[in-house]
C-alpha cells in the first residue's frame, strides 16, 4: 500500500510540475500573503484535472481517516474542487467525510451563512488547502469551523511553502500536513 501511495505521490508531483508551477528568474508573482516570490503554485488545473483531482483526493483521504475526522472543508474557491473530491472518494471506500466551505465573507442575503454545507458542533474537522504560504486563509477557516463548534486540530494541504504557516497554526493548536513543499520540485 505504502509503495503504491507513493507511486501516487510522484504521479501527482508530475502533474504539478506539468500543469501549475510557474518559475521566473526574479521575484514577479504576487501572492494571496502580499509577498512576493519567483515561483508561483496555481493548483487549479490540477485540482480541477481528472486524474489529479483523483490523486489528491486519494491521498489527503487516506490522512484523513488516520486521524479519524468526520468533515473537511476549506476556504473558498481553492478548497472546494478538493472538499468535493474527498467527500466523494470518501463515499465510494465507506469512509464517509462530509464536506463544507468557508466564504471570504458572511452572506449578505438568505441565512447569511459564512459556512456552506456541512458541519455539526462538536464534530472532528479538518481544513484543506491547495497552497499554504503563511497560513491565512488556513486560518480564518480554521476559527470560521472552530466558532461553528468543531473540533478543529489539522489542516492538510497540497503544497505547504514553507513559509510560515506551519508555525501560525502550530500557535493555535493545528497541525499542517502536507503533501509537498518547495524542495520537491527542487525549489527552495
Amino acid at each position: 500500500m505504502l509503495r503504491a501511495m507513493e507511486r501516487l505521490r510522484e504521479r501527482l508531483r508530475e502533474l504539478i510540475q506539468e500543469h501549475a508551477l510557474q518559475v521566473a528568474d526574479e521575484e514577479r508573482f504576487e501572492l494571496a500573503s502580499g509577498r512576493r516570490s519567483r515561483y508561483f503554485f496555481d493548483l487549479k488545473p490540477v485540482t480541477l484535472h481528472p486524474e489529479g483531482s483523483a490523486m489528491i483526493a486519494e491521498l489527503m483521504l487516506e490522512r484523513l481517516v488516520e486521524l479519524e475526522v468526520e468533515f473537511a472543508g476549506g476556504p473558498e474557491s481553492g478548497a472546494i474542487p478538493i472538499v468535493a473530491a474527498v467527500c466523494a472518494l470518501s463515499h465510494l471506500k465507506g469512509t464517509p467525510v462530509h464536506g463544507f466551505y468557508v466564504r471570504r465573507e458572511r452572506k449578505g442575503r438568505g441565512t447569511e451563512k459564512l459556512i456552506e454545507g456541512n458541519l455539526r458542533g462538536g464534530a472532528a474537522a479538518a481544513v484543506l488547502e491547495d497552497v499554504t504560504t503563511t497560513g491565512g486563509s488556513a486560518l480564518r477557516a480554521v476559527r470560521a469551523a472552530r466558532q461553528a463548534g468543531a473540533r478543529v486540530e489539522a489542516v492538510l494541504c497540497v503544497v505547504d511553502r514553507q513559509e510560515g504557516a506551519r508555525e501560525a497554526l502550530a500557535e493555535r493548536g493545528v497541525e499542517l500536513y502536507s503533501i509537498f513543499t518547495p524542495a520537491d520540485f527542487g525549489l527552495g
